[in-house]
């Protein structure tokens, strides 16, 4: 049985540190409400998973995705007010 090997070298020129860069952290910043607002509505799910779900259970799920929706919309909304790079009027 022959070892199986690759027989070039790597493709990326420089190896994955594995540190986000300073333009992944800008994007997880700007996102961030949004990502918070997504981990209250994934509590609210989960505090059902268990037990039959209430009328609060109920409201507070509802709120949770109504704060979803609403920080999609500001984050879409921020996003069209921006200008793009190099592209000037």
């Amino acid at each position: 049985m022959e070892p199986i090997a690759a027989l070039q070298a790597v493709v990326t020129a420089t190896a994955f540190d594995g540190e986000p860069s300073n333009a992944e952290l800008d994007a997880i910043e700007h996102e961030l409400p949004l990502i918070l607002v997504e981990v209250e509505l994934l509590d609210a799910q989960i505090m059902t998973l268990d037990r039959p779900v209430s009328e609060l259970d109920e409201r507070r799920i509802r709120r949770a995705r109504n704060r979803v929706l609403a920080a999609r919309r500001d984050l879409t909304n921020k996003a069209a007010a921006t200008p793009l790079p190099g592209v000037g009027a």
